[in-house]
């Protein structure tokens, strides 16, 4: 297979096949991985501006019926210390929040079988009521597929009430590696590949901008990885042209820590630094229809954050003021809005704030009246 042309077809943002990717993969190094990526990244956005964001994550019960072999934070039912979030808890994190400048708050769910629907758009609701200014990127395709089947309605239809509820986009939660052979190990009461990615189709049919992930680094081969990304591109190409579709694309690496997985497979976390900046430039290479990349601080820390900034990455994404569920495995990276900007500095570029829909905010502060 001919290098050059990979090169070439990579800079003209066209697609590459499976068996380009793969060899892209096994014969590229890092160095030349990063130049291309960057290339690609300067094409998208021209200047140095990195983006970043101020929200908030905020679960919304750590109660989970899935009980994925990765998830520490999940807990069954009936356990003494499952919870679910109450509303005056939900006002005093988002005041915290909207007093430091954020107006989003990422709401994470899970598998709870006394929260149906109906509960769900009741919460939106009275949030968006208290909080006029709030921003709602909450859930995902596994729990809008759970309460689709809960509710014996389409997932579109779920989608559609919670939207008009008061959600504003949807995260790509719970992707994991899109390969079933994959999820029927690591999450097998999770939604199928298929159906994650039209979950994701049917908010890109409602207008609703949405992100995709990839959870990396444990029992997925290297093509998995390659399939994953490729359905993602795919799937990108099916959007409406007024849908944003998926705004970013976000990959971290699997994080082992008494983890069930873990002590079952023995796969202690396996990806370095290198490996990591790889999995970005390949991102961005192979995700020629998705403008933004963002390099996972959180999860790898700022060293290695700050090279994929020259290898394809231009978002940081948010200081993270609240994080339960990789935190229970283990991880324990904090940024400030300070440290955030010296970060980005520090690589060589401009710090900006950014709201979810990847445009700059011109003030410092959002506040509540």
């Amino acid at each position: 297979m001919n290098k050059a042309k990979i090169i070439n077809k990579s800079i003209a943002l066209e697609d590459l096949t499976i068996d380009e990717a793969l060899f892209l993969y096994n014969n590229f190094n890092l160095q030349e991985l990063s130049i291309i990526a960057n290339n690609i990244r300067f094409k998208k956005h021209p200047t140095k501006n990195v983006s970043w964001i101020i929200d908030r994550n905020i679960n919304i019960t750590n109660v989970c019926i899935s009980q994925c072999l990765f998830c520490n934070f999940c807990r069954k039912p009936n356990n003494v210390d499952s919870y679910i979030t109450t509303i005056e808890e939900y006002k005093e994190k988002i005041k915290e929040l909207i007093e430091i400048g954020g107006n989003q708050i990422l709401l994470q769910g899970g598998f709870n079988p006394k929260l149906d629907l109906e509960y769900y758009e009741q919460l939106f609701k009275e949030l968006k009521n208290v909080f006029p200014i709030l921003k709602l990127h909450a859930l995902g395709p596994p729990e809008i597929v759970f309460l689709s089947k809960k509710s014996g309605i389409s997932n579109k239809e779920v989608l559609a009430r919670l939207q008009k509820a008061g959600l504003d986009s949807l995260p790509g939660a719970g992707a994991e590696i899109l390969v079933d052979r994959v999820r029927s190990i690591v999450s097998p009461a999770k939604c199928s590949s298929q159906e994650w990615l039209s979950v994701m189709l049917d908010a890109f049919k409602l207008g609703m901008t949405t992100t995709a992930t990839m959870m990396f680094g444990h029992l997925e081969t290297i093509e998995e990885r390659i399939m994953h990304i490729l359905s993602i591109r795919d799937t990108q190409k099916l959007k409406p042209q007024n849908s944003k579709g998926f705004i970013a694309f976000i990959a971290w690496p699997f994080q082992s820590k008494n983890t069930r997985l873990n002590e079952r497979y023995k796969i202690d976390n396996q990806v370095n630094s290198s490996e990591y900046i790889k999995m970005v430039a390949i991102s961005r290479i192979l995700l020629n229809n998705i403008d933004n990349i963002q390099a996972s601080w959180l999860t790898v820390g700022n060293n290695t954050a700050k090279i994929c900034l020259h290898a394809g990455a231009n978002d940081l994404g948010s200081i993270m003021i609240e994080e339960n569920v990789v935190a229970s495995a283990g991880i324990s990276n904090k940024l400030s809005k300070d440290d955030m900007e010296r970060l980005i500095i520090d690589a060589g570029f401009t710090p900006v704030r950014r709201n979810q829909q990847y445009e700059l905010m011109l003030i410092d502060r959002i506040d509540n009246n």
